[in-house]
């Protein structure tokens, strides 16, 4: 039966012990896939050596003298006093070894809880560095705090999906945080469009329309003539694809984020 080789790097002490020490006393396999013969595949589970940071990580992968090298490092996203540390050696790691599979550990970016404050910003942030991860050539993002804590299940759930061909892997909480961030992107530009283009003269017009000025108002704070303005109001409403009407042109503007509705001044009559 082939072995999958693992390196971790934590800088838990009791992290290191127990994923050691419970995969390699238990003899854990996975499931690979299916041979020639249609029966599946099986794997042990290994882990090779732990390290307590990238310095030892390297001096153990660059030694001259030979050595096993790991299939998948398991590489903690927060330590040494520093919150996204791993991210560097993952990426240190990605370019000198690219048959390596990097799966970043972590329990900062959990799913936030509903009454956390800046909770949006947090989403965001979370989103943010999952894909810096993957960018800097993670393949699995698993929470340390998943149901019922942390536990070597996550990690053998994460390695026997890379195993079966799948390209990424994330466990649930950070899936449903990934979810949750993307409902909000999706939700905060759900009306944007970038394929409208007016210019800063057409923008002002908007702005002065919304404001409740007339043709005329528009036309002298603009310095054109009425009808320079109304062919640039007529012009509007094809771009926005409405009737010639202001009260749709200034909805549509807004609704597009064409114009910002705190930026319109209204005129005291």
């Amino acid at each position: 039966m082939e072995t999958i080789k693992i390196m971790l790097v934590d800088d838990e002490p009791i992290i290191r012990k127990a994923l050691k020490t419970e995969l390699n006393s238990q003899q854990e396999t996975i499931a690979c896939g299916m041979n020639d013969d249609g029966e599946v595949e099986h794997r042990k589970v290994t882990v090779l050596d732990t390290y307590a940071n990238g310095a030892q990580l390297m001096a153990a992968l660059d030694s001259p003298l030979p050595h096993e090298m790991p299939d998948y490092l398991l590489l903690d996203m927060e330590f040494q006093g520093e919150p996204t540390g791993g991210l560097f050696l993952a990426d240190r790691v990605h370019r000198k070894y690219p048959n390596i599979k990097i799966a970043i550990l972590s329990g900062r970016f959990d799913n936030p809880l509903p009454d956390e404050g800046n909770r949006q910003d947090r989403m965001i942030e979370i989103a943010r560095v999952v894909f810096e991860s993957l960018h800097h050539g993670a393949r699995a993002f698993i929470s340390k705090n998943a149901a019922g804590g942390f536990s070597v299940e996550n990690v053998l759930r994460a390695i026997e999906s890379l195993e079966r061909g799948e390209k990424y892997y994330f466990n649930y909480p950070v899936m449903l945080t990934l979810k949750e961030a993307a409902e909000l992107y999706v939700e905060n530009s759900a009306y944007t469009r970038n394929d409208i283009a007016i210019s800063d003269t057409e923008r002002q017009l908007l702005l002065l329309e919304a404001a409740g000025c007339t043709a005329s108002e528009i036309a002298a704070e603009l310095r054109e003539t009425d009808k320079n303005i109304q062919e640039r109001q007529k012009d509007l409403s094809r771009k926005l694809d409405i009737v010639n009407k202001s009260g749709a042109r200034i909805a549509k503007a807004l609704q597009y984020g064409l114009i910002d509705a705190k930026e319109i001044k209204f005129l005291k009559r």
